[in-house]
């Protein structure tokens, strides 16, 4: 045993009603122990949730970089190592499903260039799908798709940007939030009103390449309203074939407010 765990001082004896539990923090802190490397420290990976490596990928063709460093063979490994057997994605280690990691993660994985007939794609198109498809995602993932012309900015909630002048005295002032929302609210407001969308260049394969998958709704429908610019573009694949982006399945209606 290093210095380190001779310091830690010894446990007090074990209630008589919770020996389980202190028999499972006893072997939590042995292992926790044993794990500690020779100079006093713990080195483990620094994780995330799905969101994250999901988000570079986006982020990366946003900015038109691609995967410059090479690393999307990698991280689409990794997504496909944190799939769930039901098809999604959590947020927490053996969480439950959750819809807007899961669309985020199918995202990143077809624009990555995995084949979406694969069995991983198949089954995360269905779980998301039996959850009520992409209009069920957060603010955020709508707003990420709707940068990516995969849904249109009339989805995406709207407050104001005129928020940012009203006084302090009014009930709500962004100084009176807090830090986290500050950060999500102001880039939000600044970009919203441009409603920006990128071209899929060569390259990308966001569409699912047989016609059966890709049918956008016609001009005018909730997916894509009358005077948006039409998604349905041809994109090439990354096996050299094209296809038309085909999300529009991943939409239904939903009240808006």
């Amino acid at each position: 045993m290093n210095e380190m765990t001779d310091t830690i001082p010894s446990r007090a004896p074990q209630s008589a009603g919770e020996p389980a539990l202190e028999r499972a923090i006893e072997r939590a802190t042995k292992a926790l122990s044993d794990l500690q490397q020779k100079d006093g420290h713990w080195l483990f990976e620094l994780e995330a949730d799905a969101t994250i490596p999901a988000e570079y990928v986006l982020l990366q063709h946003y900015l038109g970089e691609g995967d410059a460093l090479g690393i999307e063979p990698k991280i689409a490994a990794y997504l496909k190592r944190t799939q769930r057997a039901q098809g999604g994605w959590p947020l927490v280690h053996d969480g439950g499903f959750d819809i807007s990691a899961s669309v985020k993660a199918y995202f990143a994985l077809k624009m990555i260039g995995e084949d979406p007939d694969a069995e991983p794609m198949r089954r995360a198109r269905a779980a998301i799908l039996a959850h009520g498809g992409a209009a069920r995602s957060n603010v955020f993932t709508r707003v990420l798709l709707a940068l990516y012309g995969m849904l249109g900015w009339h989805a995406v909630p709207v407050m104001p940007v005129e928020i940012m002048l009203l006084p302090r005295a009014f009930p709500f002032h962004i100084a009176k939030i807090s830090y986290w929302a500050r950060t999500v609210i102001v880039p939000r407001r600044c970009a919203a009103p441009a409603r920006r969308r990128i071209r899929l260049g060569a390259g990308s394969c966001c569409s699912r390449r047989s016609t059966r998958h890709c049918a956008w709704p016609s001009h005018g429908s909730r997916a894509n309203p009358a005077g948006a610019r039409s998604s349905g573009r041809k994109i090439s694949c990354a096996n050299g074939s094209t296809a038309r982006t085909g999300w529009a399945r991943f939409f239904r209606p939903w009240p808006m407010r």
